[in-house]
């Protein structure tokens, strides 16, 4: 797939051959919303916690004998019923993380970008690590872009220029093509990636040439069907 290559001031400087099998494959919605889950559980902290009765310091000594003195039978101090007690059914430490398979996180980033690609919100830009490290600098190349929400920026590796030019503006977030997510690319309106960041990106989520081929399954129901066609035009 061919797409535009443009400069800081938005003029179209080139064109940039992208892999198929990852900027143009039918999302799979799905996967996308597995991993979009995943992500957002696993980055739950699930730190909190209350203390039981038996954590709470103390209260070893029952606190008075158990019959004789008109008063309710009492085990401990730190029962649930007691100020400075342990807490019932409170709140314990959790673990919210989640697993999921390498192929269906990978897929789920590839769905995502093609979605973004399908519905024209990427661009890709060349000379943006030359940019000024100032906010006004990045402002200006934000506006220079086609009108949008909020920006996601792909680079290849730390670029501080772009990251200092970025790091004031409220809708503005920079990303290392390595750590390119679900979640950041649904999040962010549209998609700036650097041309630089393009093969970095294709390193991990491209498919090989045994994975692009057809599956058996799927040529046997392609020539069943195309068998199907041709006996019903041999009747017609």
């Amino acid at each position: 797939m061919i797409v535009d290559v443009q400069d800081i001031q938005g003029k179209v400087v080139g064109t940039a051959n992208l892999d198929d099998s990852v900027w143009a494959i039918e999302p799979n919605l799905p996967v996308m919303h597995q991993a979009l889950l995943r992500q957002l559980a696993n980055a739950r902290l699930g730190t909190r916690k209350t203390k039981t009765r038996g954590e709470v310091r103390g209260g070893g000594a029952k606190p008075w004998r158990q019959k004789g003195t008109g008063r309710a039978r009492q085990g401990s101090i730190r029962s649930p019923q007691w100020k400075g007690g342990g807490v019932v059914w409170g709140p314990q430490q959790r673990d919210f993380s989640q697993d999921m398979p390498r192929k269906m996180r990978r897929l789920a980033v590839r769905s995502a970008l093609s979605a973004k690609v399908r519905d024209d919100r990427i661009s890709v830009i060349e000379g943006l690590a030359e940019v000024e490290p100032r906010t006004k600098a990045m402002k200006d190349v934000v506006a220079a872009l086609p009108e949008s929400r909020s920006v996601l920026i792909v680079t290849d590796g730390i670029v501080t220029p772009i990251r200092k030019a970025s790091g004031n503006l409220q809708n503005v977030w920079v990303v290392e093509a390595r750590f390119l997510n679900v979640r950041d690319v649904l999040k962010y309106d549209r998609l700036l990636v650097t041309k630089e960041a393009i093969p970095a990106i294709e390193a991990w989520l491209a498919l090989s040439e045994a994975e692009r081929e057809p599956s058996r399954w799927k040529l046997e129901r392609m020539a069943q069907r195309t068998g199907s066609a041709a006996a019903a035009a041999r009747e017609a």
